[in-house]
């Protein structure tokens, strides 16, 4: 944080100006030590740190006026002890305001660079649409830590000739080299989405561009680089969900008489980047998926969520008691609000969410 954002807590911005009051209080009562100067002078200096320029040029102004009436006071103005004590306090009040000129310069660079990652997020990860055929729809993503905002997790939405297709997916790794996974499978799900036939078409084009992708890597992404993802289909004018897994955690299921239920592929197959070590892939899971039902999708940074007994967050336990809900936009508030209070505190990896409602 710089001296420009805010808002600060309400004691860091009054602590200088009760150290310039403490300060000059302290000399005027100890005439001949002035012992309230280190007061004075971490008062020019916190100013810097914490204050707008106009606060910290103020702060220096009172420390500069209440050293010079002291002086007079005193009788010290043209002595060598007056001049000394002045010159303290001038350069206490430069140094103030040259560390506050220095935070700032830092704090335009730093939004600088939260500026441009944020267009590569959009750029990497942009907002799925609203509607995507009948299904209305909504996404988030969360990062582990407070200051990044791209990871190794993704998801993506698109209409196809074979209905409404979706992929959510977790890159095994961080930083950068997961970023430019997540463009390969995204951009290789936009492309191939409406080309496959089917999911397993779907998912063996998304292994093929991740192998020719970590071709070009160092050996440690070639030999054990993955993604684990989740693929689904909603077939036009069909009430009913094709669900595909390659390694990845279930989806849950919103509505009806049962509330929340976890729906676990018969057959949850590899994660993608890992096909060559298995057999081919089955065929999909096919379930139900009437109208006020809502599919709700996550990475790990949900399933592996934990309390401060180490337990596992469960988004069925969860979410049933805070059902039901009137669109994919109040799941992901919920799950948002239950993940945070089971937490208690910074999670310890990305959490992705996306939820598709039929009205």
């Amino acid at each position: 944080m710089t001296p420009r954002d805010g808002p600060w807590p309400p004691y860091l911005r009054v602590l200088p100006w009760l150290l310039v009051a403490g300060g000059l209080l302290w000399n005027a009562i100890d005439t001949t030590n002035y012992w309230g100067d280190p007061m004075v002078a971490a008062a020019a200096v916190l100013a810097g740190a914490l204050l707008p320029l106009r606060d910290t040029l103020a702060v220096a102004a009172a420390n500069v006026v209440g050293i010079v009436a002291l002086s007079f006071r005193d009788g010290t103005v043209g002595t060598e002890g007056g001049y000394l004590e002045l010159t303290n306090t001038v350069f206490a009040a430069l140094l103030g305001v040259w560390i506050n000129r220095v935070v700032a310069r830092q704090g335009r660079r730093l939004a600088t660079v939260r500026g441009v990652a944020e267009a590569a997020q959009l750029a990497v990860l942009p907002a799925p649409p609203d509607r995507a055929g009948d299904l209305t729809v909504a996404a988030c993503y969360r990062a582990a830590q407070t200051e990044a905002l791209i990871g190794g997790d993704a998801y993506a939405v698109q209409e196809t000739p074979y209905g409404v297709r979706l992929i959510i997916a977790d890159v095994r790794g961080k930083g950068l080299p997961a970023v430019a996974t997540v463009s390969v499978l995204l951009g290789a799900f936009r492309e191939n989405a409406s080309r496959a036939s089917d999911l397993v078409a779907l998912a063996d084009a998304l292994e093929q561009s991740l192998a020719r992708e970590s071709a070009h890597r160092d050996e440690e992404v070639r030999t054990e680089g993955f993604s684990t993802a989740l693929l689904a289909e909603f077939p036009s004018s069909r009430d009913t969900v094709h669900v595909l897994s390659c390694g990845h955690p279930g989806p849950y299921l919103l509505g009806g008489p049962g509330g929340v239920r976890r729906l676990d592929a018969a057959d949850p197959g590899l994660p993608l980047g890992m096909g060559a070590l298995g057999p081919a892939r089955s065929g999909p899971d096919r379930w139900p998926f009437p109208a006020g039902h809502t599919l709700l999708l996550v990475t790990d940074g949900v399933t592996e969520a934990r309390d401060g007994a180490g337990r596992f967050y469960d988004p069925v336990k969860g979410l049933a008691p805070l059902g039901p809900f009137a669109g994919p936009g109040e799941v992901l508030d919920a799950l948002g609000r239950d993940v945070a209070s089971w937490t208690g505190g910074p999670r310890d990896d990305d959490m992705a969410v996306l939820a598709v409602t039929r009205p």
